[in-house]
Parts: structure tokens; sequence; C-alpha cells
């Protein structure tokens, strides 16, 4: 009789997680809501009589499965990630009583270091929360996530958050019409956290950004709720320059997103219990345990210390693993995957000759 794939390894999430339509980003409430229900399921490893036993049908299945786990590997909470969550949940308590001049977040980094990641995480941990003191509440919406556009006027910014919760305003609507409609529509749901990403899209040196910037100033005193930002070095972009960038930096906190460290023997075992961590989350039929954190100094030279190109790196790495049969990670497989070029010039900078050298022979 033909084997059968183990119930929890056909299901790595609901079906309406998966089919994610392309037009619902994480900036729609659909989108937003598909992301903070969505959770990757391990899936069960078969052993090698019961695998030898899939028809070729349930064999591609199983095999397509595991490929879908590995791209979408649960997430790793770095330090970074615990910092926002905890820092941004207090502020949301303090925020709740105040009338106006409330307290908010800015994570600023270098692209790569997880900015948008633990902006996300932070609203889903958020929206879970709220949902689990109040379970029949099914039409609470405690988070709004948006972006900042390029180049974006204080009407943009208005419709993005419209565009949020899929408000339909007629083309006459002006930027009044449309800010007092967010303001109601919020209120209703009961949002209390707002997550802006790509702030540094935010140039408050010209005049067109500097309108934008109020705009969210004027949101904050509209929304009882706590703001939080995520951007590129948002301290060289000037967000704290000028009168309105002194108001900025009296409100908010700024959690720096950067790569992790390897110069001290704290920071190498910080290190390498993140790669443990992630390589706890493999399913590969011949991998060993510990084989990815013994590659723990190569894999901080290869990545920079980025976490998103670690991520990237080792995800890449088990799909090739599961593609050509070998079932496991070995150095020889990562060079293959290709990962960023910040990253790239990272190694050149940190990694010993002999690796260097080593690659560009491979290549």
């Amino acid at each position: 009789m033909a084997m059968k794939i183990p119930t929890s390894s056909r299901t790595t999430a609901p079906a309406e997680v998966t089919d994610t339509p392309p037009d619902s980003p994480l900036t729609t409430k659909e989108g937003w809501r598909r992301f903070v229900e969505h959770e990757p399921l391990p899936p069960s490893l078969l052993t090698g009589p019961d695998l030898d036993s899939l028809s070729r049908t349930d064999r591609v299945r199983y095999q397509d499965q595991r490929r879908d786990y590995h791209a979408d590997l649960p997430l790793v909470n770095t330090p970074t990630i615990r910092k926002v969550i905890n820092t941004s949940r207090l502020l949301v308590q303090l925020n709740r009583h105040q009338v106006s001049a409330r307290r908010g977040v800015i994570i600023s980094g270098a692209s790569g270091t997880g900015k948008t990641t633990a902006l996300s995480q932070l609203g889903r941990a958020h929206e879970l929360a709220v949902r689990k003191r109040h379970p029949r509440d099914r039409h609470r919406l405690p988070v709004l996530y948006a972006t900042v556009p390029p180049a974006a006027t204080p009407k943009m910014l208005a419709t993005e958050f419209a565009r949020f919760f899929g408000l339909d305003l007629p083309g006459r609507a002006n930027i009044t019409d449309v800010v007092n409609a967010v303001c109601a529509t919020a209120a209703h749901v009961g949002v209390d956290l707002v997550l802006i990403d790509e702030i540094h899209n935010l140039n408050i040196q010209t005049r067109t950004g500097a309108e934008a910037s109020d705009q969210l100033k004027y949101f904050a005193e509209r929304l009882p709720a706590t703001f939080v930002y995520a951007g590129i070095d948002v301290q060289a972009q000037g967000l704290f320059a000028g009168t309105r960038g002194r108001q900025i930096a009296g409100r908010f906190h700024v959690i720096p997103a950067a790569p992790f460290s390897h110069a001290t023997e704290q920071d190498r075992a910080s290190w390498a219990a993140l790669v443990g961590t992630l390589e706890s989350t493999l399913r590969l039929h011949d991998h060993q345990p510990g084989t990815l954190a013994a590659m723990s100094e190569y894999l901080y030279h290869r990545t920079g210390g980025m976490i998103g190109s670690l991520s990237q790196l080792v995800r890449g790495g088990a799909v090739l693993a599961i593609e050509d049969g070998s079932e496991r990670l070995s150095q020889d497989l990562l060079e293959a995957v290709p990962i960023d070029y910040a990253a790239e010039q990272a190694e050149e900078a940190t990694a010993p000759a002999r690796t260097r050298q080593r690659r560009r022979q491979a290549a």
C-alpha cells in the first residue's frame, strides 16, 4: 500500500494564507490580516522506506511542500526585534490616555539589517495580543501599516492610509475629506498602533517633504495611537534637522538596527546561537545538526553579519539541497547561493584572504 503524506506535512499554512492574491500587499487590511495569521508549520520528515513507497505524484508534492517551507523559514527572534517589540508595546500602554504629544519609536539602520522585519513582527505581536484580549471582536483592527511613497505629498500619504482600509472615496475628495474618513475609520476599528515603513523617503529639507512630515504629525495628533517608523539611516537623511526635526527628536526613541558584530567572544557566541537556532528549523533528510553552527565564522564573513543576508543564504541553500538531492547544507552548496551586493562588499572587507581566493577559483 502506498505511503500517505502525513497531515502535518500537507498543511504548512491555511489555504487563505498561501493563496494571497497579488493585489493584497501588506499595506492593505486584507494582506495585513493574512500576514498576521500566517504561521509556517514544519513538515514531517518521512523515513527512508516511507519515502521510497510514495507514488511519483505524492513524492513531487512532498518535495514541493518542503521547498515551500524552506523558502519561508520561521523567523529568528533577534535582539533588535525583541527590543522593538518590548519598547513599542510599553509606549502603546503609556500613550493610551495621552491626548497629545504621544511618544513613538524610530527603527534606523542600513539596508538588510532587519528593520522592516522588526516593524512587521511588532505589528503581528501586538495584533495577536489584542485578538487574545478580544477573541469575539472580529471587526477590531488594532494595527495600520503603510509605506511612505517616493516624493510623498500630504495627500499621497493620506491616500496610503485610506488604501489600507480600502476606503472608496470619490475622485473629487480633497485631503481634508481623506483625512477625516481615515480618522473616523481608524477610531471605529480601534487602531492603536500605526506602522510607517520607508520613512527615509520623507525629505523634510524640501517643501513637499516638510508638508508630508506635517501631515504625519497631524495624523499622530488626531489618532489615539502609537506611531513607529522604520527607515534607512534616518539621522543621516536629515529627519531630525530644523524645527520639524527637533519636534520629531523630542517625541521619538531611536532603536538602531545594525549588523551582528564578531569582535568579542560574546559577539561570536551570539552569532553562533543565531545560526544554531536557524539550523534547528531545517527539514532536510541528511543534514547533521551542528553542521551549520560549525560554519558560523564562514557565515558571518559571507553575510557581513546581516540577518537578511543570512536568511537568504540558508533558505536558498536548503531549497538547492532538496533540488539536487543532497539533502544537507555544505559550504560548497552555500557558495552557489547568490546574496546581495552589500554582503559581498562586507565579505571583501572582513573575510580571510584564503576564503575569498577559494570563491574566485570556484567561479
